[in-house]
């Protein structure tokens, strides 16, 4: 992928853009290969999950510098300044038609630009992420309220010049570098759509989905073959999200219960469950994955089931679940994984649940991440 941010020098995210996309991909599998040699001696490895290299990305993160009337939508510099990145080759190209309308709508309702070496200003980010049919969820994180009426008032111009299907504003008052707050106004809509191998995933704006969607869709695909392959009658989906793992794998004569510390993802996997017909064989609990498991606290499964999905954040599922698993007579887990480092920690916790094959998935082209999908079995 050629970029022009990059040749500059004014954006190096993409460590890697200089390496030839197949040179990336086998060093990352050699990079996953040998951070579970030590736990998983004999893996079969299947081929790796390529990406495109460029257009790829569902999900713009931008911060917002500049000044009202000039506003930029990109990364920090190093002076804290905004630096504008919006020909940023790695998002779709919905996204990128969208952000000059949106850069435009900054000025045209006010939202001032908030200045981290000031500290002034209300406008933070923008987060805006495409679905596969080109509609918009677009998430205006601000300090306080001072700009929403503005906001509201001016919203319908810019509905009628995006396809936006939800829009909202949420709430991050702190200097800190996090990303969003736990507040959040709706504005407009409810759900984004994300079609995911014909299964209609709900998203809502605190949800969590993959960034993207084409390799996303592989990794259901695939988690999907190998459960269908061992034929269980009963899967936990752990860290469930809006319910990608569960509802790809939820067949006829087989039960599925799905764990989610995120309210609004669970709202999200039930009405996906109504819809396609499944919701009699899933259900779909809001909690701590471990807590409910560990503790005991199962709803209305009293034993464990036949195989259980894992799909943690980058810390893994930690020496307690996977004591449990390891304790529980499970005889397949399916574990997804962004850390090969974290998923080598809590492997050599569960030494009775053998790695028999893993797959890496390339979520994130040019950069050292990585997704790698391993079975297990006692």
């Amino acid at each position: 992928m050629d970029c022009s941010y990059f040749a500059a020098g004014i954006c190096r995210s993409c460590t890697f853009l200089e390496t030839p996309y197949a040179t990336q991909l086998a060093a990352k599998q050699d990079r996953v290969a040998a951070a579970l040699a030590g736990v998983a001696p004999g893996l079969t490895w299947g081929s790796p999950v390529a990406s495109a290299e460029a257009g790829f990305r569902n999900k713009a993160k931008m911060v917002v510098g500049g000044t009202v009337d000039a506003p930029t939508l990109g990364i920090l510099g190093a002076d804290g300044r905004g630096v504008d990145l919006q020909g940023c080759g790695l998002h779709t190209p919905g996204l990128t038609a969208a952000l000059p309308a949106l850069a435009a709508f900054v000025t045209t309702a006010r939202l001032t630009p908030y200045s981290v070496p000031d500290r002034t200003g209300e406008l933070k980010h923008l987060i805006v992420t495409e679905s596969p049919g080109g509609e918009l969820m677009v998430r205006f994180v601000l300090r306080s309220t001072e700009a929403l009426a503005r906001l509201r008032s001016r919203l319908p111009a810019l509905l009628s010049d995006l396809p936006i299907a939800v829009a909202s504003v949420n709430l991050q008052p702190e200097h800190k570098a996090i990303l969003e707050g736990p507040e959040e106004i709706l504005l407009h809509g409810e759900t984004l759509e994300m079609r995911v191998n014909d299964i209609a995933l709900h998203l809502r704006p605190q949800s969590f989905f993959q960034t993207n969607t084409t390799v996303a869709g592989a990794l259901y695909r695939e988690a999907a073959a190998l459960v269908d392959a061992v034929a269980p009658s009963s899967v936990w989906d752990l860290y469930c999200g809006v319910g990608g793992f569960g509802l790809h794998v939820a067949a006829p004569g087989r039960s599925v219960w799905g764990v989610e510390v995120s309210e609004q993802a669970i709202e999200s996997a039930r009405a996906s469950a109504a819809e396609l017909g499944v919701g009699d064989r899933t259900a779909w609990v809001a909690g701590d994955a471990t807590a409910l498991v560990t503790g005991g606290t199962t709803g209305a499964i009293s034993e464990a089931p036949d195989l259980v999905i894992v799909n943690p954040p980058r810390r893994g599922i930690g020496p307690a679940l996977a004591g449990w698993l390891e304790d529980s007579g499970v005889p397949h887990v399916v574990y997804s994984s962004c850390n090969a480092d974290s998923l080598a920690r809590d492997l050599a916790t569960m030494p009775s649940l053998r790695p028999v094959s893993a797959r890496l998935l390339d979520m994130f082209p040019h950069t050292g991440h990585h997704e790698v999908l391993v079975h297990l079995a006692r």
